[in-house]
């Protein structure tokens, strides 16, 4: 049996627990179907790949637990080879025993390795919605309710639903309004990281309390839903300085995203249905480090380049999606 998945170099989580250091993505579903999606994680895992990050809202979760499942009956995998990730989408804050069990029950995995709050608030849309799309319904941040979610993940650990809490699209203002009341700590957070929107402030705020940062669009997702594309965007792939670098190399400039964001010390979670496409992406990290030289090119590449600007869950009196993101170190529209 192909060992490709024994030579992932690991990471090491704050509860001592080792997990490859990338995961496969499982969001496409504007672009590819749930079938196509299963398809790719079963070949993933075939790949060598034991990590998968999925969601509620993404719709694929009972096709992609049909081949967990089928994985482990042919003795593929054993559930505990796999560190399976989901999350509470922004309409089951207040259910979210319901909703993990939901998502257990689909992804047949008898509990999450990791369940994550999708996003810091409640403020619902449909999937695929329009850019222009908003609720009404929609408030800003609220460290109460916020807790309040946290809570009934904390619950879901003590039950063994769950063995690590998760937090997603978080900000420094916002962490620093809820961590200490927090009884179980989170062990990862999962924000949006890629050569030209680097983060580096929150990475490091993350680091310093010990919470893995997991990052996700690590390519700077060219096939991301169209509402999120904006004619500003930079294309992480195209710069120059990455094409150089992955020309040295003889390499794709996907490689190159994918080993600085190993060697920086965060998890990137690339998604492709493309058999080719993710086995070099899962080969990209297991052989030939970049060297510091090219960290430090990479660490130049900032543009504060942000792809999921999060327009559709604005609220009344918000002035833009600049609001979401509390950029001026405090929490936007905040009490």
């Amino acid at each position: 049996m192909d060992n490709t998945a024994q030579k992932v170099p690991q990471v090491t989580l704050r509860t001592g627990e080792q997990i490859p250091c990338i995961g496969m993505g499982t969001f496409g579903s504007d672009r590819v179907s749930p079938e196509q999606i299963a398809a790719a994680a079963a070949g993933a895992i075939r790949a060598g790949y034991r990590m998968f990050d999925c969601a509620a809202c993404y719709g694929n979760e009972a096709q992609i637990g049909a081949v967990f499942s089928e994985a482990i009956a042919e003795g593929v995998v054993k559930r505990s080879d796999l560190f399976i990730m989901t999350k509470v989408w922004n309409d089951m804050h207040r259910e979210v025993e319901k909703a993990c069990r939901k998502s257990i029950r689909d992804l047949q995995c008898g509990y999450a390795d990791m369940y994550f709050i999708h996003w810091p608030f409640p403020n619902y849309h449909a999937p695929g919605c329009d850019g222009d799309a908003r609720n009404p319904d929609s408030k800003p941040f609220s460290a109460e309710e916020f807790l309040d979610t946290y809570r009934q993940c904390e619950d879901l650990v003590r039950q063994g639903l769950v063995r690590n809490i998760g937090l997603s699209n978080m900000t420094i203002p916002k962490l620093e309004a809820v961590y200490d009341r927090l009884e179980i700590k989170p062990a990862a957070c999962e924000i949006e990281l890629h050569p030209c929107f680097q983060q580096q402030e929150l990475f490091v705020w993350l680091r310093a309390h010990d919470i893995q940062p997991i990052g996700y669009m690590p390519l700077g997702s060219p096939q991301r839903p169209e509402r999120d594309m904006f004619s500003t965007d930079i294309a992480d792939m195209k710069e120059s300085a990455l094409v150089e670098i992955a020309e040295k190399r003889g390499i794709h400039p996907a490689a190159v995203c994918l080993k600085w964001a190993v060697k920086r010390g965060q998890i990137p979670i690339p998604f492709s249905v493309n058999e080719k496409n993710y086995r070099s992406n899962l080969a990209a990290v297991m052989s030939d480090p970049l060297t510091e030289e090219e960290m430090e090119i990479i660490a130049g590449m900032e543009r504060n380049n942000r792809l999921v600007k999060g327009q559709v869950f604005l609220w009344d009196g918000a002035n833009d999606w600049h609001d979401l993101w509390d950029e001026d170190g405090r929490i936007s529209g905040s009490q």
